[in-house]
């Protein structure tokens, strides 16, 4: 399995990561073993990059994936989240980046993990309330104390990146990034390569639209969250619909699936980019990590950015409550 280097403070992961957030919630068809069996194919070949949160499930990710790992632990580089608080029914609560549930929020997901540190801990959403120094501070101390190796944020804007940067080194910043969500060149990719931050696309295919796997919404289980989605909606979906089939026809002329073919773009950005595309199935994830062998020359890279520049989705890639929580900004610490 290739590496990658994630920041300059020595994280080093597979070229690729597994995201494990629909093992547990919002797509449909939860399977625990077949979920602990995709864990264990990825760490077979060589994808030991694990993503997480406390707040998948809610909780029960960081169990799964604990439980998972409790016999290889030294073989894999374990990312989790804070900042998405939920309550025990599910209920979502706010985000919260106080230096107290900085740190307690810390001590839980160790315990559910089973794990003494972990590896890269990440802000999920920057509280809009708190000043991202006092934030990045308590999770500078957890670094000290010997429980995170390495800080991330996620969905955090250029501003907060360089303020949050000055007070701890951070190593990778993970945001949404794909070939129908291609904002962060805008702003974000600069920032973060300006201060050798690495970069973790998620959801690199666009949850699941871009595999060709959805030709209609009835393709989706009722109980989808996917179904909220603007992208998967009407004449949204209708729309998105007709780049993926460009997608599918580029990749067939290369010999690979769509969804292949749109991982390798997303490698092709640079070296210092790691997707982490989530499966709760052996069968995708063998395929993802096929990727890895789909070689795009300086045509094929020229001939996908024709059918998918940016801004080439229909519709927002949250529902208009939920987009307010991305790119967020902080008071300033004088304030």
């Amino acid at each position: 399995m290739q590496q990658r280097t994630l920041g300059t403070q020595g994280l080093s992961v597979s070229a690729l990561g597994l995201g494990c957030m629909g093992m547990s919630e919002f797509y449909a068809g939860r399977d625990d073993v077949e979920s602990v069996a995709t864990i264990y194919r990825a760490i077979d070949l060589g994808v030991t990059f694990l993503d997480t949160a406390d707040m998948y499930g809610p909780f029960v990710n960081e169990e799964l994936v604990g439980r998972a790992i409790a016999t290889c632990r030294g073989e894999v580089v374990l990312a989790t989240k804070f900042g998405n608080m939920r309550g025990a029914d599910g209920a979502f609560l706010g985000v919260n980046g106080t230096p107290e549930y900085v740190r307690r929020s810390c001590d839980a997901s160790l315990q559910r993990l089973g794990v003494s540190h972990i590896d890269l801990y990440y802000q999920h959403r920057v509280d809009p309330k708190v000043p991202i120094e006092d934030t990045i501070g308590a999770m500078a101390e957890l670094v000290t104390a010997g429980k995170v190796r390495y800080l991330g944020m996620s969905e955090a804007a250029p501003e907060t990146i360089r303020r949050a940067h000055a007070v701890h080194p951070i190593s990778a910043l993970q945001t949404e990034y794909s070939l129908w969500t291609r904002d962060p060149e805008d702003e974000i990719l600069p920032v973060c390569r300006e201060l050798g931050i690495g970069f973790v696309p998620y959801s690199p295919l666009g949850r699941g639209f871009l595999t060709g796997a959805f030709r209609t919404i009835d393709d989706l289980p009722a109980d989808d969250y996917r179904r909220n989605s603007p992208r998967f909606q009407g004449e949204n979906f209708a729309k998105n619909l007709e780049v993926v089939r460009t997608v599918e026809a580029l990749a067939a002329a290369k010999g690979c699936t769509a969804s292949q073919l749109a991982l390798a773009w997303l490698l092709a950005q640079g070296g210092d980019l790691v997707p982490i595309p989530g499966t709760k199935h052996r069968t995708y994830l063998e395929q993802n990590v096929g990727a890895l062998d789909v070689r795009l020359s300086a045509a094929d890279l020229a001939r996908i950015d024709a059918v998918a520049p940016k801004g080439v989705a229909a519709g927002n890639r949250y529902p208009e409550r939920t987009m307010a929580s991305v790119n967020g900004v902080t008071p300033s610490k004088a304030g």
